[in-house]
């Protein structure tokens, strides 16, 4: 099993990135899928999650509002969509996939215990 973070980049405050957590080995019937970010000196943050049985997502109170988190079976990708993002959305971002769906009596991104992670994509905002 895998997991690969793509469409991480450079942009200016109030701008706009899709991430892609493409999996393989796994079919997203029956998981969660979190992204997770890092920046320097900083601890893990939870971004946001979705149930991949129900569509059920949860948000981190930094995207809340202008974040879209999706997925697409054909390509067996899970995506972030992050709008007018700001500086200190800055971070390595990663996914992150435990089998079955966790996330329905919680209000937030849970830290579960994951079984599968990727190595991340950075997202840097200038202003």
């Amino acid at each position: 099993v895998q997991l690969v973070e793509s469409g991480g980049g450079s942009v200016q405050s109030g701008g706009s990135l899709r991430l892609s957590c493409t999996t393989s080995g796994i079919v997203l019937d029956d998981w969660t899928v979190s992204w997770f970010r890092q920046a320097p000196g900083k601890g893990r943050e939870g971004v946001a999650c979705l149930q991949t049985n129900d569509m059920v997502t949860r948000y981190g109170d930094s995207v809340k509002g202008r974040s879209t988190v999706t997925k697409d079976d054909a390509k067996n990708k899970v995506y972030l969509k992050m709008n007018s993002l700001k500086t200190e959305n800055t971070a390595n971002y990663y996914c992150a996939a435990v089998r079955g769906g966790r996330i329905s009596a919680v209000v937030s991104v849970p830290a579960l215990p994951y079984d599968y992670w990727g190595q991340g994509t950075q997202v840097t905002v200038s202003s």
